[in-house]
């Protein structure tokens, strides 16, 4: 786990999705007055340069972001992902890609709260340094599966939780819908949204029915995936599991999905899922 550096894969098509779903439901939660507080179990660095270091590997965000920059005549929701991203950079020049703590930081109001959580202490202290000083945001040096369960329920009562490990470890897959379980009996209300990638689906298979199984209510999943499922190494799809999602949310990717699927798809293998796992 403490191996993991996102930077190989920063603004790649898994975060494209992930990071348009978490701009759309931190929007909805701005809509009202009412303060929220968004926690981060996972944060990583936040802030991840493209034109140098890990990024340039395997330039995985070229699919990505690349493909989205130049777009003309985009759906809303990305038209608001586009703007934030090219907020941090210059000139319109794409060098620079922002992870969802920051990204989450952009869309705070004065009343709301972030709360960052990563294990690994070089992407901590990076973290620390993208953050800046900011007294809405706490950034802890924690495994957050764990130790966020303590502030539950946010004296808000409003608020999003992210949960996206690295699934380096085949025990995430077991661990993370128990921890979600925890969490969900302390704020039953709250939004949760549970990145996963495919890469056997029979984990995936899994992860779905523990979720089912577990007894909450209100659960979606949207899926995008590159290529169709195969054995070999590497991740062909990736998704979010959302529970308490907005009301808005499937409506906006009914139409989101199937337009990143012509963009990012790779001529007919692409493909996307959109399916109730439980009903409220």
């Amino acid at each position: 786990m403490l191996s993991y550096r996102h930077s190989f894969h920063a603004g790649n098509f898994a975060d494209v999705l992930k990071h348009i779903v978490l701009i759309q439901i931190l929007e909805y939660f701005g809509k009202k007055d009412q303060a929220f507080c968004y926690i981060d179990t996972h944060a990583g660095a936040g802030d991840y340069l493209l034109n140098s270091g890990y990024a340039l590997k395997n330039s995985e965000f070229a699919g990505g972001i690349g493909k989205l920059w130049q777009c003309s005549d985009l759906p809303d929701a990305v038209v608001s992902y586009i703007q934030l991203i090219k907020q941090a950079n210059s000139n319109d020049k794409m060098t620079r890609y922002l992870g969802s703590p920051l990204i989450a930081q952009q869309l705070l109001r004065s009343q709301d709260r972030l709360f960052l959580y990563e294990l690994h202490s070089t992407e901590v202290d990076l973290l620390s340094t993208a953050i800046g000083r900011d007294k809405r945001v706490k950034i802890f040096h924690a495994d957050g599966l764990k130790n966020s369960l303590g502030l539950l329920p946010p004296p808000e009562r409003r608020g999003l939780v992210l949960i996206d490990p690295s699934y380096e470890l085949k025990t995430d897959y077991i661990d993370v819908p128990n921890a979600l379980c925890a969490m969900h009996k302390r704020f039953t209300t709250g939004t949760y949204a549970l990145w996963y990638p495919v890469v056997d689906r029979s984990r995936n298979k899994a992860l779905e029915k523990a979720i089912k199984a577990s007894g909450i209510k209100n659960v979606q999943l949207f899926e995008l995936g590159l290529v169709a499922d195969t054995k070999e190494h590497g991740m062909t799809a990736s998704g979010l599991i959302i529970v308490n999602p907005p009301w808005t949310l499937t409506t906006q990717m009914q139409h989101i999905l199937p337009w990143l699927v012509d963009v990012l798809g790779n001529h007919g293998a692409s493909f996307y899922r959109i399916e109730t796992l439980v009903e409220e």
